[in-house]
């Protein structure tokens, strides 16, 4: 189930939210959240809901574990069965066609279905455990408030990642006031928007020019395209990201923001603590520091990040293309970390915009190889962008039509503005007039504005798909 669908926003919404507000009781409350959660999932996964259970009791159970006598093997034990399910799901095939690479075919390739959100439930479910290893005070011995936890719906399938000490005293205690449910509301609306009017629009454009014929697509195609794709990914996860924090305000949970403008960065380091922070927060704190972070030299320092990041393009998915996306950030980090690329440490304006224009070249490139199905269709098609001149363009009639029409021109001037933290400036400058009251009129008008227009693109769109939902 998708929050960009009827069924979401009509039925399993206001089923589950109406009874929660009746009930009182945080018990009460848990597990109808619970059971809900488990009905969300099993509504496009029914077998995967046991493998997501499995995980819960088997982690519930190596968090009581990591507490005792044998804590370092308990630990060890969590890590290689979370890790082994994700690579049975994930990556078996993907290994088993390697092999396959150097030992002629011999080996028989199964088809196994990837379960959704396998990646996020697992992450927090491993972060549980490790964290309690650390700080035995975390332990949770009610095992309903680690099924909450873990399977929590609004961010259950996409993130964010969330920790458990960050929701523990809200497992046991929480309110929901109007104003929290008002923001939460609005903070969903907003999500929706970016979902179903800018990343749709987006991603019909990227899909033009990824299917199509390359040797027809011209340089203005192709980069329409990479330019469109890069759009479609933000809008569409910090969308995402956006209707699980206002989901969770209005049901008296506080999610971390994950997203903070990050085409706005000045370097790739920066980029990397706006972009999906929950998950380079993960990484960062289970993998980079306990491989010994930045405290061995700086040789060390750059070989951890490097390996940090080929981890996360590989979380992303089993394709070479993943792994070289990853690997092409921790190389640009690296030259960065060196001074090979000066001039995003200097603090003059020229500089500034260099290292802007040269972050957002770096971030399309690589989108580009990480949508393409090959290493081999990426780099023909960051070919066509320099490349792609003379000649008939025919591909270009599945870009340029949407792109160049009044809607497209619209959404596509919304999606580059709103990449920047307009509104954020926009609130701060009426806060400075006193005039925060208008903006508070002007916000909800528009919220109601953007609401509607999700709602006719809802009952209209045949174009929908969420891109995280496959990680």
């Amino acid at each position: 189930m998708v929050f960009s669908s009827t069924v979401f926003l009509f039925i399993f919404l206001p089923a589950v939210y109406i009874p929660y507000l009746i009930f009182k009781n945080v018990w009460v409350r848990n597990i109808l959240l619970i059971a809900a959660s488990l009905v969300f999932y099993a509504y496009g996964e029914p077998k995967a809901v046991l493998l997501m259970i499995l995980s819960i009791i088997m982690n519930y159970i190596f968090g009581l574990g990591v507490t005792g006598k044998h804590k370092k093997p308990v630990l060890i034990i969590s890590v290689v069965f979370n890790v082994a399910m994700l690579f049975v799901f994930k990556y078996l095939c993907f290994t088993l066609d390697i092999i396959n690479i150097f030992a002629g075919g011999a080996i028989s390739v199964p088809s196994i279905a990837l379960p959704i959100g396998i990646s996020f439930f697992t992450f927090q479910a491993m972060s549980y455990v490790i964290d309690v290893y650390k700080k035995p005070g975390l332990k949770e011995k009610n095992i309903l408030n680690i099924f909450l936890y873990i399977s929590l719906f609004p961010q259950l399938i996409a993130g964010p990642i969330v920790r458990f000490e960050d929701l523990a005293a809200e497992l046991r205690k929480r309110t929901v006031t109007l104003d929290k449910t008002v923001e939460g509301i609005k903070r969903f609306i907003y999500g929706l928007s970016k979902k179903m009017l800018l990343a749709n629009t987006m991603g019909q454009i990227a899909d033009g020019a990824f299917n199509s014929e390359l040797s027809q697509l011209s340089a203005l195609g192709a980069l329409a395209g990479g330019i469109a794709y890069m759009l479609q990914i933000y809008y569409d996860f910090s969308g995402y990201s956006d209707m699980a924090v206002g989901l969770g305000k209005m049901f008296g949970f506080t999610f971390k923001e994950n997203f903070n403008y990050p085409f706005s960065t000045a370097s790739m380091q920066d980029f990397w603590r706006r972009w999906n922070i929950s998950v380079s927060t993960w990484f960062k704190e289970y993998v980079y520091i306990p491989l010994g972070g930045n405290r061995r030299g700086k040789l060390r320092t750059n070989v951890n990040k490097l390996i940090v990041f080929f981890l996360t393009g590989l979380w992303h998915g089993a394709n070479l293309t993943f792994i070289l996306w990853g690997m092409i950030h921790g190389a640009f980090l690296m030259l960065e970390n060196y001074g090979v690329i000066a001039f995003v440490r200097s603090k003059s304006k020229a500089a500034r915009v260099i290292s802007h224009l040269y972050c957002l070249i770096v971030i399309m490139l690589t989108f580009v190889i990480f949508r393409a199905d090959t290493v081999q269709q990426a780099f023909e098609f960051i070919g066509r962008m320099f490349c792609g001149f003379g000649g008939q363009f025919v591909s270009d009639n599945e870009v340029l039509p949407l792109l160049l029409s009044p809607f497209g021109i619209i959404m596509t001037v919304s999606a580059v503005i709103f990449a920047a933290p307009v509104s954020v400036k926009l609130r701060d400058f009426m806060a400075k007039k006193d005039r925060s009251a208008l903006c508070s009129y002007i916000s909800c008008g528009f919220t109601i504005a953007l609401f509607a227009l999700c709602i006719a693109a809802l009952m209209t769109a045949d174009y929908n798909p969420f891109i995280y939902f496959r990680f």
